[in-house]
């Protein structure tokens, strides 16, 4: 069970490192950029923020274009 709608990842190299949920999606979005900042530099990192209840990837860092 989680226990909000969005839900922030980091990944180092495909691999899970961390997750967080949280009901409200201005504390999620300021949670990911928190999370860019404390491992964006860590090799292969990745960090997403996802709407759990659509499915919808919201935003992600490094951003894929």
């Amino acid at each position: 069970m989680t226990a909000g709608r969005y839900r922030v990842t980091v990944t180092t190299a495909g691999d899970p490192l961390i997750q967080g949920w949280w009901g409200d999606e201005t504390v999620a979005r300021r949670k990911f950029s928190s999370w860019v900042g404390e491992h964006g530099s860590r090799a292969g990192a990745r960090v997403t923020l996802v709407d759990e209840e659509t499915g919808e990837r919201l935003t992600e860092w490094p951003d894929p274009a």
